[in-house]
This record gives C-alpha cells, sequence and structure tokens, in this order.
C-alpha cells in the first residue's frame, strides 16, 4: 500500500509540474531574480545538482558558516530526514539518514553513512569530529550508495569539498567571539607558487565556550580546544595530466559533555544523595585514582578528549583520449583518548576511558568517457585498515574493578563498480550500476580484563563480506527544467564486532537494504522556485541495533544484533523560493515511518527475575517484538527566511534558520525524547564596495531545553541525560584580500 501511494503521489505531483513548466515556457515572466544552478560532483562528474536524478542536498561553504556550523553533526538541521547524535555524549556521532543508523559508542565498526572529504573515506565515524573549515559544500546522498562511492553504504553519503587553490592571489580569516568566552579565527592563502603549480594553505583554532559546572566544587566544563591546518597542491604535471596533493593535521583536546541527573542518585555506599538537576548547566565528574593511571591524566583532570589525526591523499585526473581516468590515494592515522563521566557525579561509578590507534590506507581508480548516447564509468577500491584499542570502565557495585576490553582489529576490502546512463530518448535515460564487494574482518581480543589481568585466553574472531549491490533506475525529462526519476537500489554495510563487551565477541551479520525511491526535481516560474521531492520504501534485512544477550556465567550483556526484518517508508520535500528581489524563503519537510516485520528478542527483565541474582543463568525469556516501531523521529521540518537589500553604501543581509524535530523513543532509557525547536539568526553588513563584513548571531534562540539522550546505568540505578547547549551570541568579523 506504502509503494502504490507513494507511486500515485509522484505521477500527480509531475503532471502539475509539467503543466507548470508548460505555462512557464508559452508565457514567460520578467525576471527579477533566478535561483543560482549548483555544479556538483555527486555522480562523479560535474553537473548541475537539479539534474542528478537522485535526493540530494547541497549546502553551500557560505551557507555553513553563516548557519553556525562548526562540525559535521550539525547538519542534521539542514537536512531533511538526517540525525546525528553523540553516543553518551562521547566523541563518537551516529550518523542517521531516513531511520537507517546503528547506535553504538564504540569506534571499530562501519558507518551507515558514508564520510568523504575530498573522495576518500572516513571509515570510522570517530575520525569525523575535527573542525570544519574552508569548506567550499557540502553534498548529502540519501539512500544507499555504493556504484558510484569507494565503500559501501546503506543509508547515503556525506560529500565533504574543501577549497581548491586558485590563480589569483587571494587571502582572508574570519574571526568571531561568542557567549562563554569562545573565539575562532580561522584564515586562508591561495595562489600561484610557480607556473602550472597553484597552492592553498589554510588553518582554524577554537578555543573557549565552557557552559556547564560541577554541582560539588564550581568548576567549569565545555572548553573547545581545536585547531587544524590544510595544505593543498593542484600541479599541471602535463597538458591533460593535473595532479592534486592534500594534507590536513587536526588536533582535538576539547572538554567532554557532562551529564545531569533526571532523578535523585544514591551513591552505592549510601553516603550520599544527590537531588534531581533542576539547571541543564549542573553536572558533576570526578576522576579515580586507577582511571587516572590507565588514562594518562592527572588527578582532577576534567572529561574530555586528546585526539589527534592526519590524511593525506594524492589525486590524479589524466585525459588518455578514449576515456578520463582518476585515481585517489589516501593514508589516514588517527589517535583517540578520551574520558567520559557517565554518572555525572563526584562518586567515580560509572567511568569510562575510550583510547584508539587508527591506521588506513586505500587506493581508487575510475575510469570514465561520453560516447553518443553511454555515459558510462568503472572504478575499483582497496581499503587496508588497523584499529587497536579498548574501552576501559569503572562501574561500581558489590564487586567493583576496573574492566579493560582491549582489541586488535584488521579490515582488507576490494571493490570493483560501475555506473552507467544510457539515453534511450531524448527525454529518457536508463541508469544502471553494479559492485561486487570483498571484505575481511579480523579481531583479536583477550576478552575482559579485570584490573589488567586477562579473563579467558587471548581468541581471534572472523567475518567476511561477499556481496553484489547496485543500482537500476529510469530519469525523464518532464520539461527543461523538471526532471522525474525512479530507482530501485540495494545496500549493503559490513558486520562487525561489539568490542565494548570483551565476553560478547560473536561476529554481527552485515544488513542489507532494498530501496525504493521515486522523486522529482523541478525548478518553476523562470527559476524563482525550486521544488524537489521524492518518496522512498525500504525492505531492510538484518538490521543490526543494540541488543542483549546472555552469557551462563556472567548474566546479561549488551551486544550489537541483528533484526531479521524490519521496514521504513516515507519522504522529503526541499523548496526554494525567491517571490521579491533579495528575498530568499527555504523550506525542507522529511517524514519516516518504521516497523520490525520479524523480530523476536530477549525480554531482560523477564529473564533477570526467572534466575538467580548470582546466577548461573539457565532461563532465559524471549518475546515477539514485531509490528513495534523503530526507534527514530518520524517528522521533521527546518527553513531558513533570509532578506538581502542595499542602503547608504553598505549591503545587508538578515536571516534565520529553524528546525523541528519529532519525539524519538530512547531504547536504553524506554521513554520518549520529547519534540523540540530549535531557531537560529545571523544580521550581517558591510560595504557595497569593500572587502570586509561583520555579523551578529545567535544559535538556539529561544533558548530551547531538550536532551540528546537519555540514559540508565546499572539497571536503571543511574538516570542521566545529556542536554543540549542554552542560547549563545557573537560576532563575526570576515575579511578577504
Amino acid at each position: 500500500m506504502q509503494r502504490l501511494f507513494a507511486g500515485a503521489s509522484c505521477a500527480i505531483l509531475a503532471f502539475a509540474i509539467a503543466q507548470a513548466a508548460a505555462a512557464e515556457t508559452s508565457a514567460p515572466a520578467p525576471e527579477v531574480t533566478v535561483i543560482d544552478d549548483i555544479v556538483v560532483t555527486a555522480q562523479r562528474r560535474e553537473q548541475s545538482s537539479q539534474d542528478v536524478g537522485a535526493a540530494l542536498t547541497v549546502i553551500s561553504g557560505k551557507d555553513l558558516n553563516e548557519k553556525g556550523v562548526s562540525v559535521v553533526n550539525d547538519v542534521e538541521n539542514l537536512v531533511p530526514n538526517m540525525e546525528v547524535d553523540s553516543q553518551f555524549g562521547s566523541g563518537q556521532p551516529s550518523f542517521r539518514i531516513r531511520g537507517i543508523g546503528t547506535r553504538e559508542y564504540s569506534s571499530n565498526n562501519a558507518s551507515t553513512v558514508g564520510i568523504y572529504v575530498d573522495e576518500v573515506a572516513h571509515p570510522y565515524t570517530i575520525t569525523t569530529q575535527g573542525a570544519m573549515f574552508d569548506i567550499a559544500r557540502m553534498e548529502v546522498l540519501r539512500g544507499p550508495q555504493g556504484t558510484l562511492y569507494g565503500r559501501n553504504t546503506t543509508g547515503g553519503a556525506v560529500n565533504i569539498i574543501t577549497n581548491a587553490p586558485t590563480a589569483e592571489r587571494r587571502a582572508g580569516f574570519t574571526a568571531e567571539y561568542g557567549s562563554y568566552n569562545r573565539y575562532k579565527v580561522e584564515g586562508y592563502v591561495s595562489g600561484q607558487i610557480a607556473p602550472g603549480l597553484l597552492g592553498r594553505l589554510a588553518a582554524v583554532t577554537e578555543q573557549g565556550g565552557a557552559w556547564q559546572y560541577n554541582r560539588d566544587t564550581g568548576e567549569e566544563l565545555g572548553d573547545r580546544d581545536k585547531t587544524a591546518v590544510r595544505g593543498r597542491l593542484t600541479w599541471e604535471a602535463a597538458p591533460d595530466v593535473t595532479v592534486d596533493l592534500a594534507a590536513t593535521y587536526q588536533v582535538d583536546k576539547s572538554d567532554g559533555l557532562g551529564f545531569r541527573l533526571r532523578a535523585p542518585y544514591t551513591v552505592f555506599d549510601g553516603s550520599v544523595t544527590y537531588p534531581a538537576d533542576t539547571a541543564r548547566r549542573i553536572t558533576g565528574w570526578k576522576l579515580s585514582e586507577a582511571m587516572a593511571a590507565v588514562s594518562g591524566r592527572a588527578l582532577g583532570s576534567k572529561p574530555g578528549r586528546d585526539n589527534d589525526g592526519l590524511d593525506l591523499s594524492a589525486r590524479v585526473r589524466a585525459d588518455l583520449g578514449w576515456a578520463t581516468l582518476n585515481t585517489v590515494t589516501a593514508y589516514q592515522t588517527f589517535s583517540r583518548s578520551e574520558y567520559n563521566d557517565w554518572d555525572g557525579t563526584a562518586a567515580a561509578e560509572s567511568d569510562v576511558y575510550f583510547y584508539n590507534d587508527i591506521k588506513a590506507f586505500s587506493q581508487e581508480a575510475r575510469l570514465s568517457n561520453k560516447v553518443g548516447r553511454l555515459d558510462w564509468m568503472v572504478g575499483a577500491h582497496y581499503a587496508d585498515e588497523s584499529i587497536e584499542g579498548g574501552f576501559y570502565t569503572e562501574f561500581r557495585g558489590a564487586n567493583r574493578n576496573l574492566i579493560n576490553t582491549p582489541y586488535d582489529q584488521s579490515v582488507e576490502a576490494m571493490g570493483v563498480f560501475t555506473h552507467n546512463s544510457f539515453a534511450l530518448t531524448d527525454r529518457l535515460s536508463l541508469i544502471a550500476g553494479l559492485r561486487y564487494e570483498n571484505e575481511d574482518r579480523s579481531l583479536t581480543t583477550t576478552g575482559t580484563r579485570r584490573l589488567n589481568v586477562p579473563v579467558g585466553p587471548e581468541m581471534t574472531y572472523k567475518t567476511s563480506l561477499s556481496e553484489w549491490t547496485g543500482r537500476f533506475g529510469l530519469e525523464y525529462d518532464l520539461a527543461d527544467n523538471a526532471l522525474l526519476y525512479a530507482s530501485v537500489a540495494r545496500g549493503v554495510k559490513s558486520g562487525g564486532f561489539t568490542t565494548y563487551n570483551g565476553q560478547s565477541q560473536t561476529p554481527f551479520k552485515p544488513e542489507v537494504v532494498i530501496a525504493y525511491e521515486t522523486g522529482i526535481k523541478s525548478d518553476l516560474f523562470n527559476k524563482t522556485l525550486r521544488f524537489n521531492g521524492a518518496v522512498f520504501f525500504y525492505d531492510y534485512e538484518d538490521q543490526q541495533i543494540q541488543g542483549t544477550e546472555y552469557s551462563r556465567e556472567t548474566g546479561q550483556l549488551g551486544k550489537i544484533t541483528n533484526v531479521p526484518k524490519s521496514e521504513i517508508y516515507g519522504g522529503e520535500i526541499e523548496l526554494t523560493w525567491m517571490p521579491l528581489e533579495g528575498l530568499t524563503i527555504s523550506q525542507n519537510f522529511g517524514y519516516k515511518k518504521g516497523k520490525y516485520t520479524e523480530y523476536f528478542a530477549i525480554d531482560a527483565a523477564a529473564t533477570n527475575a526467572a534466575n538467580p541474582v548470582d546466577g548461573p543463568w539457565d532461563v532465559i525469556i524471549s518475546n515477539d517484538r514485531s509490528g513495534e516501531p523503530l526507534q527514530f523521529p518520524e517528522l521533521n521540518y527546518g527553513g531558513s527566511i533570509a532578506y538581502d537589500w542595499r542602503m547608504a553604501g553598505y549591503a545587508f543581509r538578515a536571516e534565520t534558520n529553524y528546525n523541528y524535530r519529532d519525539d524519538i523513543y530512547n531504547a536504553a532509557s524506554t521513554s520518549v525524547l520529547p519534540s523540540y525547536w530549535l531557531v537560529n539568526a545571523n544580521l550581517s553588513m558591510g560595504p557595497s564596495d569593500a572587502n570586509w563584513r561583520a555579523s551578529l548571531w545567535a544559535l538556539n534562540l529561544l533558548d530551547t531545553k531538550y536532551e540528546e539522550t537519555r540514559n540508565n546505568f546499572n539497571g536503571g540505578a543511574r538516570p542521566t541525560s545529556s542536554p543540549n547547549q542554552g542560547r549563545t551570541v557573537g560576532v563575526r568579523l570576515s575579511m578577504d584580500f
């Protein structure tokens, strides 16, 4: 029924748009303002975003700065049906597009959403949390990817394109200062170094901003401490050969996010009872001697991270005459050291420390050309990755211990892919893409260690993937500025290991999505109105979720498990309208609904009640959860209104943007995270004939209070939540030379 409704809706909408486009052609109106074409590379070639037959949102670097986007997570407020959550307040993000995404706080598994910077895949999402700077644009593709990009994904892809070196000499900087003494300075220089050689150097630093405080000591928490630098060289090595070299180094020593108490909390020995926190700025922490020793931190240290990463890449483009060759060679290293206090008190009863050392090498090569009606591309991708790490926990109880789950993981993946477009007629094109991928994952661990004494022998676990994926579709030009498309795609996300629990290393299986989608892209009324829409239906197999299993000796264990079958359906609308000179109205709407259609799961409460407190756990009780809704917000709505005008030799711009996220059911707390609105604003001005601009900005203008996660540690004895930051305001000055 959902598929029939989606098809009928698009058919009616297509007819209406075709009529509007035809009327526009026969009776053109005077042109006041028009919506610019945005050139993208989402399909590995330069084309207008309106010519891409897929659900695609493009955000310019200018818009990212204006809307206060400082890390990739912030784009969730600009893209329909996208959410990004930091797991338990840590630096480990979970990306979710159209409901496809796995919530977990370990760093070793593949993401459902591929993150690419200048065509280079970031295979682990923890490496994406550095400062965003000197960005040309961001492209967000919704739906399974694999026939165009280096790695397979089930949710979608985020492509970040940085600014390229320029032939003209240019330089510029942006400085801003805001609430809680937060400041950010970004700058660049660009130009010709020698004949045929262009260069660009950009850097950013962001400091301050502590907005939380310790209820016991008054010490502040929340300072940002990020610094990054990027260098790019573009070399015309020969008339038909271009080489692009890039190096990015990032350091992040920022504070963590403090948890607040949702209910009164009594420490384990009964000596102290903390009342529920009434203000979101209140938190607490205390680093124990044992945790300080293993983390290398001084006693009295605040929750926070000490991460650094280096990204190196070389891209070559060569015109071979019969085809264009593109190669991408990349090497990445990343080191993670992060301490968090999950109980949000000085009791040191739910403290955690993550450590990782990641190395990743990748090589991609593509050949492409257009011959007559056929636009073809073939490619191959290879990746070799290693990640060493672990997870210290200090959960106080009757048998309090400092527990470590160390591991050493290696991944080797090879894939070949092709993506082709064939013009059946002047208006109708057939899209066909295929991919074959082979992947081997290996994990070696000693299991859980108590006080660094191994529990059990060293073990090696393996899992592999050999899968075909692909995309087939049709694109039809309804009119000169209207495109109708329909496609079916198969996407796969790798299986992996639950590394935060050393006694639960049986690998979970890959997940598979069959995605049906149809959509419309249109520019109407002399390109003053852009209307894009899409509807989709997903058949979801072996969905990866946070689940539970039992060990006879240790009892309940958290583990990533697979749901045999589930489904998701929904749609998006994106609209840009320029009704008057200088006025731009943008709106986006996303809706999705999902449920388990086949899922028989362990009932943890019933199982715990059926077994003795001290084990063994011999009775396992399960129940049928088929029909339960999937855990994501069904509705999201966002948009912006901007007005540009000139007065007395100055150019002014007033802009406000807003976003609504629906209620979300949170399995970790068996409760609902309430819906909320966010509103931001920006007012800027500068001389019409000069190179500087000053701005006033406000984030969370209405001081909305909400929670990103709700958590219950140790069987619900520690009810906490990760709060959002309140209203912040600031000033920004930009200058170009």
